[in-house]
């Protein structure tokens, strides 16, 4: 079985803890491992939190106020796609771990250690950053929507 979901979101903080809730209630739901659900909320949480800070400035001088989140879960795999209308990822930017003392920039390397499969881009043509990534999945014994 596989089911998706799609969220239009404002940037604004609110909606970083919004976007996390639904979707672990989504795993829970479906009966998910705790566990993965967790890691994968994590990583949501990271890639909404960078729309959020990042993701309104396009190259062309006007502002974006949402971003989208979309969430698959199909057979054995999450995969998950946060979308903004920012100015994008520089070519050379790269998810490199942060010093420890520092506040920001720990995001996408916190995603990398936590998804099997993580791809950092930009939206072709009109500009903005994508980040996606998955993660195998694991079930509970009594889950309703387990892949067969």
């Amino acid at each position: 079985m596989s089911i998706w979901w799609s969220l239009h979101l404002r940037r604004e903080a609110a909606s970083v803890p919004l976007a996390r809730r639904l979707f672990l209630g989504t795993m829970e739901t479906a009966g998910v491992d705790p566990d993965i659900s967790y890691d994968l909320s994590v990583a949501l949480t990271e890639a909404c939190a960078n729309a959020v800070e990042h993701g309104g400035d396009t190259a062309h001088g006007t502002s974006s106020e949402a971003y989208r989140v979309t969430a698959y879960l199909d057979g054995e795999k999450c995969r998950i796609e946060v979308a903004d209308s920012g100015p994008g990822f520089a070519r050379t930017q790269s998810a490199r771990p942060a010093p420890s003392e520092a506040e920001n920039g720990r995001g996408l390397c916190l995603i990398q250690e936590l998804a099997d499969h993580v791809h950092i881009g930009n939206k072709p043509g009109v500009g903005g950053a994508v980040v996606s990534f998955d993660k195998i999945l694991k079930w509970r014994k009594d889950a309703p929507l387990m892949a067969v």
